[in-house]
């Protein structure tokens, strides 16, 4: 804007920092200053025009690069359209570019990016999650009391080889010292339960005064509602009796009750950035790994480190049942050898597994009146117990004849055939 001086001078006032020097060539000439002129023109209020002609200078800032913005191409290729990977929380991501790219930054730095970058703040936000209700009370137990019991269940995971399974985590967690326990599993039979228990006390070198768990089936028969007790399943009774345990089951459709392990399943998310690149095998290692991890920091809620705790905790624990009690609950794992025939034995007894792990050692475990037989930690066969001396799928014996007689017109035909010249021999 131009202001028009008594004398034939035109004064050009561009912005704000021009009215400081303007103040001085009205006082020079011994003029007022219409400031209330000077505010609709500058188009800001009178009181801002009356602080710039009294010689205020705002700080000037530089703009600053973030350490954060070389990672900006990363960051986007993982959350991503295309990406396999899910990052459910903003701090699974921050973890895993920890991990795998180098970053070296606090979780709360990487969350103030995240919220000023909105393309990465849309990805987290487009995912409404469901609040805990309100007045939900937060109590803590003592020393030795409790543990909570759950399943990461059935988690479609996408392999390295590109194979697609579900796998489920069993989680225990103490709730005084909040030091936690993986397992990672195909099944959740009762079985895999007592066995993951029974090695989970073993570690601890104790057993909590009670369990408390939802109303999974391999623990409840009938589930406890507001009205009703519920009903325990023998064998899990039997179990918690030889463990000296007491069972506390959740009302159905409260998971809050047991809101210490529900806050951990939410940590098993992590799982998923890792989707298409890991075997079976290094899922395996990662949940160990990351179980780790979590019973070493700072435990949000306490203040304090599991681990640390767990050596306060572990003298109030009751002691383990005898060796022969534990024993029987226990899922044994024995490495065999698959022979020439693509078969192993258990008991005097063969059971057959695919053809391309003939001369290999795969583990076998017996549990639910089933044989499973793994490589690495990739289930790969199943038979139920038997009497007979030979026992085999029909699809492994194909493979195998396909093997020994490449050449052969139909093999499906020829399979069928001796498998029941086999099956009348050894009835």
């Amino acid at each position: 804007m131009y202001i028009t001086l008594d004398i034939e001078t035109n004064f050009e006032i561009k912005s704000l920092s021009d009215l400081a020097k303007f103040k001085q060539v009205m006082e020079h000439l011994k003029m007022k200053i219409n400031k209330s002129e000077l505010a609709r023109e500058l188009g800001v209020d009178r009181r801002t025009i009356d602080k710039y002609l009294n010689g205020f200078i705002p700080k000037r800032t530089r703009k600053k690069t973030s350490k954060m913005d070389e990672y900006y191409e990363t960051i986007a290729a993982l959350l991503s359209e295309d990406s396999k990977q899910k990052f459910y929380y903003r701090r699974v991501l921050w973890q895993y570019l920890k991990d795998n790219h180098g970053l070296d930054c606090s979780a709360s730095t990487f969350r103030a990016y995240i919220a000023r970058t909105p393309e990465f703040k849309a990805y987290f936000d487009e995912d409404k999650r469901i609040s805990s209700p309100k007045g939900t009370a937060r109590f803590e137990t003592p020393a030795g009391k409790q543990a909570q019991l759950d399943w990461k269940e059935s988690i479609p995971f996408e392999t390295r080889d590109g194979q697609h399974v579900e796998v489920n985590v069993a989680v225990l967690i103490l709730s005084y010292s909040r030091f936690r326990t993986f397992h990672l599993s195909i099944s959740k039979s009762q079985s895999v339960l007592f066995s993951f228990l029974t090695e989970t006390f073993e570690a601890l070198g104790g057993v909590p005064s009670e369990i408390v768990t939802d109303n999974m089936k391999t623990v409840m028969d009938e589930a406890r509602t507001e009205y009703t007790g519920g009903k325990i399943n023998n064998k899990f009774a039997q179990f918690a009796n030889d463990f000296d345990f007491k069972v506390k089951p959740c009302v159905a459709g409260r998971p809050r009750t047991k809101g210490k392990v529900e806050t951990t399943m939410k940590l098993l998310d992590e799982i998923h950035a890792y989707q298409g690149q890991l075997t079976l095998e290094e899922l395996n290692q990662f949940i160990q790994d990351l179980c780790n991890r979590l019973n070493h920091e700072v435990h949000q809620g306490t203040g304090k480190i599991p681990v640390l705790e767990l050596k306060k905790e572990k003298n109030l624990l009751h002691q383990l049942p005898t060796v022969q009690v534990r024993d029987s609950y226990r899922i044994n794992h024995k490495l065999v050898k698959v022979n020439a025939s693509n078969m192993i034995s258990y008991k005097s007894n063969q059971y057959s597994v695919p053809a391309q792990y003939q001369g290999k050692r795969v583990g076998l475990q017996v549990y639910d009146d089933q044989i499973w037989i793994y490589y690495n930690t990739e289930l790969i066969a199943q038979h139920p117990l038997s009497d007979k001396k030979l026992n085999y799928q029909e699809t492994h014996y194909q493979e195998s004849l396909g093997v020994s007689m490449p050449n052969y017109p139909n093999i499906d035909e020829l399979a069928k055939k001796n498998l029941a010249a086999i099956g009348a021999v050894y009835k």
